[in-house]
């Protein structure tokens, strides 16, 4: 994944800061949206791409923390940085136990931002690829015959195939035919990559 392929948001009410920090990131190559208030970019679509967000704390209406919380509680929550010219110790608490991967005082340091912003921006990648696998193994799962699925969960629970022919009342021929299918299906190229993929998506072993 390429630089271009993620976006950097700032919500700041501040107008210089915002220019400043943009100009900032641009200068490295890092795609940049920013925004005037939390309202203003709840109202933009969710990001289809890694994304990290800069996120002040003191703003008018809602709050960054009070952002952080509606995006966490939406399931729409990506790396957060915060910064604020006012930290206090509660406050940078609270937005780290949140989930914040860092709180920055301003005014900040260059090198210390784009460290920040670039180790934000490798989390959300791996949590983006994270996802986006655990959304290829659904759709694989969709593909599979009610049969299948549950030749599956026992397949995965450790049953050889005598086992799951007698638990489902069918040939031990017939079961290596579904679990031949259900390996090709889920492209899977052994039994512990399968018993693996079974378990991100719910089924236990």
């Amino acid at each position: 994944m390429t630089i271009a392929e993620v976006t950097v948001f700032i919500v700041d009410d501040d107008a210089s800061f915002r220019r400043a920090v943009q100009r900032l990131l641009h200068s490295v190559g890092l795609p940049v949206e920013t925004f005037a208030s939390a309202r203003e970019f709840l109202r933009r679509e969710p990001p289809t791409r890694p994304a990290c967000l800069l996120l002040d704390v003191r703003m008018p209406e809602v709050n960054g923390l009070q952002l952080q919380e509606f995006l966490v509680t939406a399931e729409r929550d990506m790396p957060i940085i915060f910064l604020s010219a006012h930290a206090t110790v509660p406050t940078s608490v609270r937005a780290m136990k949140a989930g914040a991967v860092d709180f920055l005082q301003k005014p900040c340091d260059d090198e210390v931002l784009l460290e920040a912003v670039y180790r934000a921006l490798h989390q959300a990648r791996r949590t983006w690829h994270d996802h986006e696998e655990q959304r290829t193994l659904y759709q694989r799962l969709e593909t599979l015959t009610p049969r299948e699925r549950e030749v599956l969960a026992l397949v995965v629970k450790g049953m050889l195939n005598k086992q799951i022919a007698d638990a489902l009342g069918m040939s031990e021929k017939t079961v290596k035919v579904h679990r031949g299918r259900v390996m090709q299906k889920m492209h899977a190229i052994s039994l512990a990559d399968l018993v693996r993929m079974a378990d991100r998506v719910g089924i236990k072993s």
